[in-house]
C-alpha cells in the first residue's frame, strides 16, 4: 500500500443509500480537490437481516495543494 495521510470510510446497510454511495464518493472527492486517492477497500458483511457495505479510501494531501 502506497503512503497515506488519511481515511474517508463510507458505508451503509440500506439498499437506497448503498444506490447512491458512488455519487457520494464523488461528491466528496469533488469537494476535497487536494487529495489523491492511493488504495481503496471494499468490505461486506451480512447478518440475518442486513446487509453492510463499506467503501474504505486511503488518501495523501497533493504536493502543492
Amino acid at each position: 500500500m502506497a503512503d497515506f495521510t488519511g481515511v474517508k470510510v463510507f458505508t451503509t446497510t440500506l439498499a437506497r443509500d448503498r444506490e447512491a454511495m458512488g455519487d457520494n464518493i464523488t461528491k466528496w472527492l469533488t469537494a476535497n480537490p487536494g487529495v489523491e486517492v492511493v488504495d481503496k477497500q471494499v468490505t461486506q458483511s451480512s447478518d440475518r437481516e442486513f446487509h453492510c457495505l463499506s467503501i474504505t479510501l486511503f488518501y495523501r494531501e497533493r504536493k502543492g495543494a
